[in-house]
């Protein structure tokens, strides 16, 4: 089955005139997709997600059978197994790559949230706030999700443009070119286009036999033939260069990550991910909060230029520079709340004309046809070119020269229809109901956690991608009718497909029309070659990098074991919460206190963690009897307590081994992920010390209590149980 299908016989919410119909909701603050109140009945949910995610399914995957187990509270569905080892599907619909592929990107989307308690407009939750947060490191996420959506969809348009006009697979485009010049030649263009578009909606096995589908990689942009992938093998099909990724989805992610890196001119700040100014987790005292800001580097490296060409910088005599950088940085929000929403909307295209599980994309998909073949094509049938050209002047010379009857108009809106902008909006009309990637994984950690059996978190890179390319079957590469798929030949497939360094003596052959399902291509290992020698110059540069670095790391230790002293001698807040957050190695040298190693078992349920720099584990607590889920705290037996005993407002800190605090799960109203280290001391500490930094998260309840737990290896999975868990409406911050 492939990623996202759904099979037939799959269970989905009624559909009706209104979810054919782009009828926004009367008020998307006061009532839901639906237009009626939210409820918050058990069974139904307060939105449309939670409502699905409890839906009863005819076809059950492994996570749906969870609920079987009533004598457990939670099913481990192989949270510390290899992923060959847990069972698939896990949910129905959807293989276990692609699932994890969307924890991986919502992971890294989604690490803010807030509670709400107003209806969330198209009836799902998890909409970006209109006032989010910014920062570089959140611009730098967005920009890297644009490339993943908008930009490789693009990419792969223009490929199959390029495909088509090319004429290597003569019989389709002779059949597009005979289609076109008959319709042009009847006046018929505009219902010929409109009709192929509802053909391509409403049927999507027409989109493989209109466009037949080809690795990325393989297909040359400017020429529509077979091209070497740019990472010389074609190890992933649905990435730029084609390189060899061991997960899913691996490589458009590292592909986005350096195409960001890569602007490193226009995006410095982002690229060096800096954090906001009030990062709860920055201590000045700390020797390694020294370090150089990168994006403060950048500018007097600007202002050093100046300089020397005798020019004088600063703000006594640079009147224009501190305006300009505060307008600059005032209109990031807006900007990277833009970037959100174009990459919200393609996301919300893609899963509406795509099965998806749990949400009814027929549904959707109709609605398109209902709005199209009236609208265009029905229309199309008697307006003539003319009269079309004649509107479309008319419409631009009305908005041209009637900027006071404009005005007024959207003034009269303001007073009569205050919302009218967020009613005509995409998502509260036709694509009402469509989730985007981040919805459908919190529909999927919702419906896991109804069935008390949470999602496996995605697994870990430890070695390099695999050597061998992955198989290119018939479902990766075809063409139409007898065509060879980009009028190539076996070897000249093959000469792209492979390292061309191989030994290619006995390469496997791909049929042109009926390629092998079976067929893999190996990667042969590289002959033994002496590897060049490498330059005086770097080899000193090297020594120089070495020496920095073991003095980098000896002033990172030397401050952990200053910040043990400071956090059980003097109660240092700051240094208690960077207590453990750097996991020792086995033959570390750190002091005993934070020589603990990973706990093998942790999750679901229990989490390795520290609060206030005591060592226990956040206990997850879920009901299958419908108690309350709450979330706590267990220090560990034996472990000294980083500060003395007190009384505070969440209640007195009881003795070793036992609960220090307990809050039910439905009473968190906010939730932040927070780094282990301020964002400077995070890339030193990275860098010299070769080591992963244990993050940490950051609750807040309605009663105003603030839990910080710090040093939380899988803090990741920790958060997105504590969201799916409870019935709360979440606002992306």
């Amino acid at each position: 089955m492939q990623a996202g299908e759904v099979r037939p016989g799959d269970s989905a919410p009624a559909a009706g005139v209104k979810d054919l119909l782009p009828i926004p909701a009367t008020d998307p603050g006061q009532a839901d997709q639906h237009g009626q109140s939210s409820s918050t009945a058990p069974g139904e949910g307060p939105t449309l997600s939670h409502a699905l995610a409890t839906d009863v399914q005819a076809d059950e995957g492994v996570v749906q059978r969870g609920n079987e187990c009533v004598e457990k509270d939670v099913v481990d569905l192989g949270w510390n197994e290899k992923k060959e080892n847990v069972a698939t599907p896990l949910v129905r619909g959807m293989d276990n790559e692609h699932m994890w592929l969307l924890l991986r990107r919502f992971n890294k989307q989604i690490y803010h949230v807030q509670a709400t308690q107003y209806p969330p407009p198209g009836g799902l939750d998890l909409n970006i706030a209109d006032d989010e947060e910014s920062s570089p490191d959140k611009l730098r996420a967005n920009v890297e999700r644009l490339y993943m959506t908008a930009g490789v969809g693009l990419l792969t348009a223009v490929k199959h443009f390029a495909r088509l006009r090319s004429w290597r697979e003569p019989r389709r485009t002779t059949y597009f070119a005979a289609a076109y010049f008959i319709a042009w030649a009847f006046d018929f263009l505009v219902p010929l286009l409109s009709a192929v578009l509802v053909a391509l909606i409403a049927f999507p096995e027409s989109r493989r036999i209109l466009f037949p589908p080809a690795p990325l990689s393989l297909v040359d942009s400017t020429t529509g033939g077979v091209q070497k992938p740019k990472a010389g093998v074609l190890g992933s099909h649905d990435s730029a260069t084609g390189a060899l990724e061991s997960h899913k989805g691996e490589a458009v992610e590292q592909e986005a990550s350096n195409f960001v890196s890569s602007i490193a001119s226009i995006a410095l700040s982002s690229a060096a991910g800096k954090h906001p100014p009030g990062d709860p987790n920055s201590d000045e005292k700390a020797a390694f909060e020294t370090a150089p800001d990168p994006a403060a580097l950048a500018i007097r490296t600007a202002d050093a230029k100046d300089e020397a060409r005798g020019e004088k910088t600063g703000a006594k005599h640079d009147k224009t520079k501190a305006p300009m950088e505060a307008a600059m940085w005032g209109k990031m929000r807006p900007i990277m709340h833009t970037i959100s929403d174009i990459a919200d909307t393609w996301e919300r295209f893609e899963n509406a004309l795509s099965p998806i599980p749990f949400f009814p994309s027929e549904v959707y998909r109709l609605r398109f046809v209902v709005i199209l073949l009236p609208c265009v094509f029905g229309v199309s049938l008697f307006v003539t070119p003319y009269l079309f050209l004649k509107a479309v002047s008319f419409l631009c010379g009305f908005t041209f020269f009637s900027d006071p009857i404009i005005s007024r108009g959207i003034s009269w809106l303001n007073r009569t229809v205050p919302n009218w902008k967020k009613l005509l909006e995409p998502r509260n009309t036709i694509l009402k109901g469509v989730p985007t990637n981040a919805q459908l994984t919190l529909t999927l950690l919702r419906h896991s956690e109804a069935n008390h059996a949470p999602l496996p978190p995605p697994p870990h890179n430890t070695s390099p991608p695999p050597s061998t390319p992955p198989p290119l079957t018939e479902a990766d590469m075809r063409a139409t009718g007898s065509d060879a798929p980009l009028n190539a030949t076996p070897s000249e497939l093959n000469a792209a497909i492979i390292d061309t360094d191989t030994d290619t003596n006995n390469p496997p052959t791909i049929s042109h029309t009926n390629p092998d399902p079976n067929t893999t291509i190996p990667a042969q290992p590289k002959p033994d070659s002496k590897p060049e020698p490498k330059p005086h110059s770097h080899h000193k540069a090297t020594k120089l990098l070495t020496f920095f670095k073991s003095t980098t790391r000896s002033m990172v230790k030397t401050s952990l074991a200053t910040d043990t002293v400071r956090a059980k001698a003097l109660g240092n807040e700051p240094a208690r919460n960077r207590l453990g957050v750097l996991p020792p190695r086995h033959d570390s040298d750190f002091d005993s206190d934070n020589n603990s190693n990973k706990t093998d078992n942790s999750g679901p349920t229990e989490f390795e963690a520290r609060y206030e720099g005591d060592k226990g584990s956040v206990c997850l607590t879920t009901s299958t009897l419908g108690g309350a889920n709450t979330v706590s705290f267990a220090r560990a037996s034996g472990a000294g307590s980083a500060m003395a005993a007190k009384i505070t407002g969440k209640g007195v800190q009881e003795e070793d081994g036992k609960i220090m605090w307990r809050v039910p799960v439905s009473d968190i109203f906010e939730l932040k992920k927070v780094g282990g280290y301020g964002w400077k001391a995070r890339l030193v500490v990275g860098w010299a010390m070769d080591r992963e930094v244990k993050d940490g998260l950051i609750f807040k309840t309605v009663g105003g209590d603030e839990y910080h737990i710090t040093a939380v290896p899988l803090r990741d999975e920790l958060f997105n149980r504590l969201l799916a868990v409870g019935g709360q409406k979440w606002e992306a911050r």
